[in-house]
């Protein structure tokens, strides 16, 4: 979305379509899922994980870093990263509220 498209809508709208688009692509979900499975900072171990190349992965911890939904800390010529504890619990009751909207009881359609 063009920058003045998202003057449009509230930030509470464009925050929920900033965390769906982070969160939109297989990997990245591969990428968060490890993360919470093995419960801690992931430094080197996501090419082998994940299968993708070196550049791909990078590509996508940086979405999901700009999103705000991990962080990393540099670890001697690594960065490790892990899920942010604080971040993911407002993305996930920015969403739960999304989704616990009472359906409309009209058949409009």
């Amino acid at each position: 979305m063009g920058l003045t498209k998202t003057t449009m809508f509230t930030d509470r709208v464009n925050g929920i379509a900033n965390i769906a688009k982070a969160i939109a692509h297989p990997a990245r979900i591969a990428i968060l899922q490890h993360m919470f499975n093995e419960k801690t900072c992931i430094c080197g171990e996501l090419v082998e994980e994940i299968g993708l190349a070196q550049a791909t992965i990078s590509q996508h911890l940086k979405e999901l870093k700009t999103a705000g939904l991990i962080k990393g800390n540099i670890e001697g010529t690594s960065v490790c990263y892990c899920i942010d504890e604080d971040n993911w619990t407002k993305m996930r009751d920015s969403l739960q509220v999304f989704f616990d909207q009472t359906l409309p009881t009209n058949n409009c359609c």
